[in-house]
């Protein structure tokens, strides 16, 4: 699912939004704030796709709260007025609602949306997020804080993707896993696997241990494993 909350001190407002959210297939909404330090704090704490934000608001208007965040979400503002919308887009919103807002317009909005975090033909959504990626099982999208991946793992044209408390196959390649997890925090050990390196608990010879699977590294991985540890 893609994860929205709604920033906005006028109420009504607030469920207009909710409402037309709701109605939208791939749309959660996470939380509804009256002001935006409430926002503030939940964004610094969970992973928001898409925020809808209104301007004018007291104690701290829309535009301070975006100077405020290291990371943000997709925004979408909304306000009464339209001289906002020129430095609105100097934060690369995503786009600008007018109150009050109306069922054709907002999904105007939500194509644009959909435009900018599209589902590849693999399952995979293109977030463009370092924190998590969004996969799609049967009929719905379930987000992957990349935190919480201890390895991938290759089964024929699927993709096995291993959390602390669950796993998830995805149709897709090794090629296009290795594109969407950063290089970073990710590295391929052997042809058939990636692993996340703060989460190798030991290396026994040619093995990694993470967690209680032991994951053998490739001759042809081994080098460029070995530039990656963190020796001391």
């Amino acid at each position: 699912m893609i994860k929205v909350i709604i920033v906005d001190d006028d109420e009504l407002c607030r469920t207009i939004v909710q409402d037309l959210i709701n109605e939208v297939d791939q749309f959660e909404c996470v939380g509804a704030f009256e002001n935006a330090l409430e926002a503030f704090k939940f964004l610094n704490e969970n992973s928001v796709d898409v925020m809808f934000l209104d301007v004018e608001m007291p104690k701290m208007g829309g535009m301070e709260l975006l100077r405020n965040l290291k990371i943000s979400p997709l925004v979408v503002m909304i306000t009464s007025h339209d001289e906002f919308a020129l430095e609105s887009y100097e934060y690369n919103v995503t786009d600008f609602l007018k109150k009050p807002v109306t069922a054709p317009r907002f999904l105007k909005t939500v194509q644009k949306i959909k435009n900018q975090i599209p589902i590849n033909e693999n399952n995979v959504i293109d977030s463009n997020n370092d924190e998590y990626v969004f996969i799609k099982t049967d009929s719905k999208l379930v987000q992957i804080r990349l935190d919480e991946i201890l390895w991938v793992e290759a089964l024929g044209n699927y993709m096995r993707l291993h959390t602390e408390n669950d796993k998830h196959t995805v149709l897709s390649t090794m090629k296009e896993m290795e594109s969407k997890l950063p290089a970073n925090d990710f590295i391929r050990v052997q042809r058939s696997f990636i692993v996340r390196l703060d989460k190798i608990l030991t290396i026994e010879d040619n093995y990694v241990i993470v967690k209680n699977k032991e994951i053998h590294i490739g001759k042809a991985y081994k080098d460029e494993f070995n530039k990656r540890l963190n020796l001391l």
